[in-house]
């Protein structure tokens, strides 16, 4: 049985847009395999992930970004050693913003922060409508497009798919790919 999280998209969704049962197994193995191709190319797993634990590099300002959001909490910050109070030492954000307060900087150091925190969408009626709408449009391309084809005639009728209909990299894809994608803290 798959577990409702392993889809980034409502198989009932795909299923009206490609006629299909929502059950059908090949319909199933391309959401999966949209789903799989958009984590691996964000670099996280979207929805919910508890008590992760990540080594940040400092960055010499008062804020930097945790790697991925939202941020639903953050649980302890350890900075060279010493674990860090909430509210007195950081503050942080759902947006993934962690703040040093009282005029405080993160130092300029590489791996010198420890942070567990849970990220990420509970469910996948809370997914944003993006993601859904590019896994959503991956997995139809695989139920739709015969790999490889570019170009096809039957009878008096062709048909020619793009390159990027073939290997899924619509603008919808490349748009949400960048938006949730994990940050690196250059960004802060």
């Amino acid at each position: 049985m798959v577990a409702a999280d392993d889809y980034l998209a409502d198989p009932t969704e795909l299923a009206a847009k490609v006629g299909r049962a929502p059950d059908d197994p090949q319909l199933l193995f391309a959401l999966r395999q949209a789903t799989r191709r958009f984590r691996g190319q964000v670099g996280h797993r979207v929805t919910l992930v508890t008590d992760d634990t990540v080594t940040l590099d400092g960055n010499g300002r008062q804020s930097l970004l945790l790697p991925v959001w939202p941020t639903v909490a953050v649980t302890q910050v350890v900075l060279d050693g010493t674990a860090l109070t909430e509210g007195s030492d950081y503050s942080w954000s759902e947006a993934g913003m962690l703040r040093r307060l009282g005029c405080l900087r993160w130092p300029d150091r590489l791996r010198c922060l420890q942070v567990v925190y849970t990220h990420g969408w509970d469910g996948l009626t809370n997914v944003p409508e993006d993601i859904q709408e590019a896994v959503l449009e991956r997995a139809e391309a695989v139920l739709t497009i015969p790999v490889g084809v570019q170009s096809k005639a039957v009878g008096g009728q062709s048909v020619t798919f793009g390159a990027q209909a073939a290997s899924g990299a619509t603008e919808a894809w490349v748009s949400a790919v960048n938006r949730y994608k994990v940050r690196t803290g250059g960004e802060a």
